[in-house]
């Protein structure tokens, strides 16, 4: 693919994002839409790599359950086996006949020890599962604990909350071309205050013969309000000092061109300033379509209706 030989001399380049300017070391975009970096580790062994406190608050919670339960069932049923091992006479109150009831009767023994329910119709006798059971009672507590503090971790790990359009918008605007895309907050009393955006693009341009990467700051007709209670379009108009002064689609798809944006705030909720990432590519900015309003008046009358599905709409430029 030919590289873009001309960028707009007036931009402010930054030099300071963190990236590289080798082009051949990148594959993909340099941020995913979620806001994770598009990076993966090697040339350490995996358990350096991972860190199981940070994967389990991060996980989704749909994961977080299963690894809650999988846990859960795999432990007891490492118990149960144990007591399988040393032997069921060691155990009185037992009624089941067939192997598969007495084990299904270790195994409800081992859930009701590991979290210190202790029914009381089975118990240990022997020496060798009264061990195994004091063993599997600390283990249980200890286990409820640490799930204890993750759940509470991830209840309380502060968030932006935020909901990016899925694509960036350049159309005319006011007596120029802009560059835009829009955001809002998603969940109810959690109000932003004191919110700053930051968007860079990166280009990829030939350079004394070689591909490399050059970044540039965007400047935006505004980068702060004091509160995002409804959507916020972030503009940025094409002028005289915008790298993307002259370019067409085509030219982007040239450039490998990527938008990132990063939104911090304070969030009265959390009391804490949290941040929110997140980025567009030359496949996700569209020309010539612009936003819908995505608020109405209420029926009634009396207040504000901030219509989320709406955060997408768009109409084509007349």
């Amino acid at each position: 693919m030919a590289l873009l030989k001309r960028i707009n001399p007036f931009s402010r380049q930054n030099d300071d994002t963190g990236f590289g300017t080798n082009a051949n070391g990148y594959g993909g975009r340099f941020i995913n839409r979620d806001g994770s970096f598009n990076i993966r580790r090697e040339g350490r062994s995996f358990m350096q790599r991972f860190n199981i406190y940070h994967a389990l608050l991060s996980v989704p919670a749909w994961q977080f359950a299963l690894v809650i339960l999988l846990f859960y069932f795999s432990i007891n049923l490492l118990y149960t086996g144990i007591y399988w091992w040393i032997g069921t006479e060691g155990f009185q109150g037992i009624i089941g006949k067939t192997s598969w009831e007495k084990f299904k009767e270790v195994f409800f023994f081992s859930t009701e020890t590991f979290t210190t329910v202790g029914y009381g119709r089975v118990n240990p006798v022997g020496d060798g599962v009264n061990f195994v059971a004091a063993i599997e009672a600390m283990t249980g507590f200890l286990s409820f604990a640490v799930a204890t503090g993750l759940i509470y971790g991830r209840f309380s790990k502060p968030r932006a909350h935020l909901l990016f359009s899925d694509h960036a918008l350049i159309a005319p605007y006011k007596d120029k071309t802009a560059l835009m895309f829009r955001f809002a907050s998603y969940k109810e009393n959690h109000t932003l205050t004191n919110v700053e955006v930051l968007v860079t693009t990166g280009f990829q341009v030939q350079e004394n013969g070689e591909a490399v990467y050059k970044f540039y700051n965007l400047a935006l007709e505004r980068s702060k309000i004091e509160t995002l209670s409804m959507n916020w379009t972030v503009v940025h108009p094409i002028d005289e000092n915008s790298p993307f002064l002259g370019f067409t689609a085509q030219d982007m798809e040239v450039a490998d061109a990527e938008l990132y944006v990063t939104v911090r705030g304070f969030n009265d909720v959390y009391s804490n300033t949290v941040l929110q990432r997140t980025s567009y590519t030359y496949q996700e900015i569209i020309y010539n379509r612009k936003f819908v309003p995505m608020y109405r008046e209420s029926d009634n009358g009396k207040t504000t209706v901030l219509e989320l599905h709406h955060l997408n709409k768009t109409k084509t430029v007349e």
